[in-house]
């Protein structure tokens, strides 16, 4: 059957969508007669019988990729018409513009199948119920993934070849351009070199991403625009903690080449839609990484270093950076009964360490408690001053003459090596001047070698020089003076408290606070970075433990009076708590839950509530409560509020006279047989 054989009136009757695509807004821009060939698509629909008014062209998916159906609004819209039965033939420049995914084009086809669609594509036109046109349109689709798998290996092995000599041409952060002949070169703005160079110092400073976004709250960031139509275009805007987090973590800037740092997944979305998700790789699988390729902002050693230490400030993975507060054990203190990391809490102007995450997942044990933070920072300080006496220091202080002597055998090998260097420099000098002029061939090679000895001259005095002038170091006196300042230093308000952290986390690894249930003595076990261990036993304040003769008069109270009458009674005893104020009942009520002391009966002696006085006395609820309110009956109130009333047999034959010389209050008859109200 030929191609207009095919074409019915059925088909006529519905729509002709000429569908366009291209893989890319590039693709737009430059393949102009591949989008001029698919618009023509609209005549030839015309040309095999449909009315203009029937012929539906859709482009909305110009520059978008075929390889997954998410992104393309215009596909979704086609298939939906398909399977609504209102389209009667597919217009495409090829069927691989369809779909590039083969899953998502069978699926199509099928729909189209179904519902009598048929594919026109410049080669003819295909009826899906007959085999050998499905079995065509079958293997194109086979093909068009074969063919994108192909083109794809192509390119990346192109691309791959260019960045293993480093001449492939990738985007560059700020603070770098290319030059005219596509060598890569430190911007030539200097206020651009500035800001980035600034950018580093601050994180040098700061020790976290969030601090440099802090440096720069008033301060402008450059960056340059990649997309077109502003291609190049400086801008300044607010630095945010992702642009700080790309720039530490980027090679560029440690004048090194490094491509294939990120890998392409694809993921499948609850929903069914597969997406392409970019993951970091580590720098061992980096497919090329070429250093010292062009000028740096910083070294490569301090690239590592910001790369370690923004590692060390992911919490998240287990890490526990030095912070803000006053409480130097922050993040490094363990609870020893439960195992896991105890919080800092602040409250009233204290500050603590408390085992609070242990007891929110039910994990606590009855020695998970809470203790000031002064208590153990002040003992560990102590046993890092003692770590770092004179006597420690000393021994520090040979090892450093150990070096020291190293350092000068080295230096004079260097000495040696560049007094070698100048006389085979002076030997090559003199065979070339007693060369014959006129014997060319002989004198450029002599010349080649002279030059060879000179950059190896210049290089032996250079590393001698950079030797022969190290960084200033403190003395032997300065350092053992600040042996014996430490603790003044350490005090010192010029001195932060994440300095302290730093120092003290440089030689203690973690902290382990062990409590007794009811005692008044912790034990604090301090491991180091060398992996030495120790304990000691300390008492907590007198603040944080109540004396025990408080604490068994607040039990014995406890058994039948209320914290407020327990806090009155204390008061009238001068008993205070162990911040010298007077007790209270929420303080009363703190110690019973801390100590575990559970509220006795809640009433007396001969005290009923209301509503069994009333049903005794067979008259209503408010009555009572009337007598209550006008100082009739004596009443107080007990745990929860609850009124209790002491009734007697005195204050019983009291209230039934008054209601025996009343006309208002009514009493109610009992049924003598049952006992209740009638």
């Amino acid at each position: 059957m030929s191609g207009s054989q095919k074409v019915q009136s059925a088909h006529l009757n519905r729509l002709a969508i000429v569908y366009l695509r291209q893989s890319s807004p590039r693709q737009v821009r430059e393949n102009v007669h591949s989008t001029e060939r698919q618009y023509a698509l609209a005549e030839k629909a015309a040309q095999l019988g449909w009315e203009p008014a029937r012929i539906l062209t859709v482009d909305a998916d110009l520059g978008v990729s075929g390889r997954g159906t998410h992104a393309r609004e215009a596909y979704k819209e086609l298939v939906g018409r398909v399977c609504l039965g209102e389209v009667g033939a597919i217009f495409g420049l090829e069927v691989a513009r369809l779909a590039r995914n083969n899953a998502e084009l069978l699926r199509l086809l099928e729909f189209c199948t179904v519902t009598d669609t048929l594919v026109v594509d410049t080669d003819g036109i295909y009826d899906l119920k007959d085999f050998n046109d499905r079995t065509i349109l079958g293997l194109k689709a086979q093909w068009s993934e074969a063919e994108l798998h192909i083109m794809g290996s192509r390119l990346q092995g192109a691309k791959r070849h260019a960045a293993e000599r480093g001449g492939l041409r990738l985007p560059l952060p700020i603070g770098y351009r290319y030059d005219d002949e596509g060598n890569v070169i430190i911007d030539p703005d200097e206020e651009v070199q500035a800001a980035v160079t600034d950018l580093f110092k601050a994180f040098a400073q700061t020790g976290s991403a969030y601090g440099v976004v802090g440096v720069f709250t008033d301060r402008l960031f450059p960056k340059r625009e990649h997309a077109a139509p502003w291609t190049g275009e400086l801008r300044w805007e607010r630095l945010r903690y992702s642009r700080v987090r790309q720039a530490l973590t980027n090679p560029c800037y440690a004048g090194a080449y490094a491509f294939g740092r990120h890998r392409s997944r694809r993921a499948v979305t609850p929903d069914g839609t597969i997406v392409t998700k970019k993951a970091a790789l580590p720098r061992a699988e980096w497919a090329v990484l070429i250093p010292d390729h062009h000028p740096a902002y910083i070294s490569w050693d301090a690239f590592l270093a910001n790369h370690a230490r923004l590692a060390a400030n992911h919490t998240s993975k287990g890490e526990r950076p030095a912070r803000e507060g006053s409480a130097i054990c922050q993040g490094i203190v363990s609870c020893g009964s439960c195992g896991r990391t105890m919080g800092t809490h602040y409250q009233r102007g204290t500050i603590g360490y408390k085992c609070s995450r242990s007891r929110l997942e039910h994990l606590n044990t009855p020695a998970c408690r809470e203790v000031k933070a002064a208590v153990v920072d002040e003992l560990v300080a102590r046993r890092l001053f003692a770590a770092l006496a004179p006597e420690e220091i000393a021994l520090a202080l040979a090892a450093t003459d150990e070096v020291t002597e190293r350092h000068a055998r080295a230096s004079r090998a260097l000495e040696l090596r560049v007094e070698r260097a100048r006389y085979e420099a002076v030997r090559a000098e003199r065979a070339f001047h007693a060369c014959e002029p006129d014997n060319r061939l002989v004198a450029r090679t002599l010349e080649t070698r002279w030059e060879a000895k000179l950059r190896e001259l210049r290089d032996a005095e250079a590393e001698l020089a950079e030797q022969a002038t190290p960084a200033p170091e403190p003395s032997r006196e300065q350092i053992e003076a600040l042996a014996h300042d430490l603790p003044a230093l350490w005090a010192a308000n010029s001195t932060s408290d994440k300095d302290r952290k730093r120092l003290l986390r440089a030689f203690v690894n973690d902290v382990t606070i062990t409590f007794q249930p009811h005692g008044d003595e912790l034990t604090v076990g301090i491991r180091w970075r060398s992996g030495a261990c120790e304990r000691h036993t300390v008492k907590r304040p007198e603040r944080d433990c109540i004396p025990r003769t408080t604490l068994e008069l607040i039990t014995h109270l406890a058994t039948n009076h209320s914290d407020a009458e327990t806090a009155a009674e204390l008061q009238a005893a001068g008993l205070r708590t162990p911040r010298g104020r007077q007790f209270n009942g929420p303080a009363v009520k703190s110690v019973r839950h801390r100590h575990k002391i559970p509220l006795g009966p809640f009433h007396r002696d001969e005290e009923l509530r209301p509503p069994a006085i009333a049903k005794r006395l067979a008259i209503s609820e408010s009555t009572i409560y009337d007598w209550i309110r006008h100082g009739r009956l004596q009443a107080r109130r007990g745990p929860g509020g609850r009124l209790w009333v002491q009734f007697g047999p005195d204050v019983e034959q009291d209230c039934r006279e008054r209601i025996a010389n009343s006309g208002h209050i009514h009493t109610k008859t009992t049924d003598r047989c049952t006992g209740g109200a009638v």
